[in-house]
């Protein structure tokens, strides 16, 4: 079963380890979720599952553990040993299981740094971008190779150009929840929709996004939603395979996505918008301009002179009839 859907799956953890980038909670995640897709499974698969899910679930936070106790303990093919694992089952004869065990209290986290408000970002970003300005900026980035949209990302955040506004929290919390179902369905219309709709983006751009090879644009999008990062993760996991399934494209996009700041998505977002309007403008801009040329053409045509080139001129005659020579 792993095997098919994550040949990698050595290599992330070892990767893991060494980079400091950890996907161990989504892998968990993922497995679990795979696995009681399906009611039956070989021998196999359940033994690849337990050594897997044994193995991390020692090793990754407690919301995690709790999500994934919730999951196996109605699920009624969960090898014994995960089980016990999970505390779900006795690891002797004769022992009595508590329904649940209490998950300890983290300590507080430490007050995090103070963000700026809206006022500051407008005030530090009052140049507003024209519609020229995000078109260059939009094809530029669709463009360049994975590391020159890095690095045109770290400059965008140093940039004076406005930002777009934040999408509001309760949208977008609404829309993440939606945009991973969708992904873990496969559902590529629907995950279009919503980012499109979420994110006001009109649907040329928003299936331009979501059909980006390198996946920088759909980290882009994923952070101007302020996405947490696990879910990110899945959703690479699940809704590009070409991506999941490589080891390298994993981590590589796991750590842009880890140090890209909500400024920069946010004038990324803010030039996606803007080159909208102006490949608006120049349509029609190029039809007024015809129809002031067929004006003109028009109003030369009516334009004649009184006397016709060749034409004889008129003949002037007396009171009395006589002509004058």
């Amino acid at each position: 079963m792993t095997k098919s859907l994550f040949p990698g799956f050595d290599g992330l953890m070892s990767l893991s380890r060494r980079e400091g980038v950890d996907v161990r909670p989504t892998l968990l995640r993922v497995l679990t979720d795979l696995y009681v897709q399906t009611r039956i499974h070989s021998d196999d698969e359940q033994r690849q599952f337990t050594e897997l899910a044994t193995r991390l679930i020692d090793q990754v936070d407690d919301a995690t553990r709790a999500a994934i106790k919730a999951k196996l303990a109605i699920y009624p093919s969960t090898p014994v040993p995960v089980l016990q694992k999970l505390g779900l089952v006795a690891a002797h004869e004769g022992r009595r299981v508590p329904l649940a065990r209490e998950i300890p209290t983290p300590a507080p986290a430490p007050s995090p740094a103070r963000t700026p408000t809206d006022a500051e970002l407008r005030m530090a970003a009052n140049m507003a971008m024209q519609p020229k300005d995000a078109a260059e900026i939009h094809d530029m980035f669709f463009r360049a190779g994975a590391s020159e949209r890095a690095l045109i990302l770290h400059n965008l955040a140093q940039t004076p150009l406005k930002a777009a506004p934040r999408i509001p929290t309760v949208r977008a919390k609404r829309a993440i929840q939606i945009l991973e179902m969708a992904a873990i369905a496969g559902d590529i219309e629907n995950f279009t929709l919503e980012l499109g709709d979420s994110l006001i983006l009109p649907s040329r751009v928003a299936a331009q996004i979501v059909d980006d090879t390198g996946g920088e644009a759909l980290a882009v999008a994923a952070r101007a939603l302020d996405m947490p990062s696990p879910n990110f993760q899945r959703i690479l996991l699940f809704f590009k395979p070409e991506i999941g399934t490589s080891v390298n494209e994993v981590y590589r996009l796991s750590r842009l996505y880890d140090r890209l700041s909500d400024r920069s998505a946010l004038v990324m977002l803010a030039a996606w918008r803007g080159s909208t309007l102006a490949v608006t403008r120049a349509k029609y801009q190029s039809s007024l301009h015809d129809g002031e040329r067929q004006r003109a053409r028009a109003g030369a045509s009516q334009t004649r002179p009184g006397v016709q080139p060749g034409a004889m001129p008129p003949r002037r005659t007396g009171t009395d009839g006589s002509s004058d020579r």
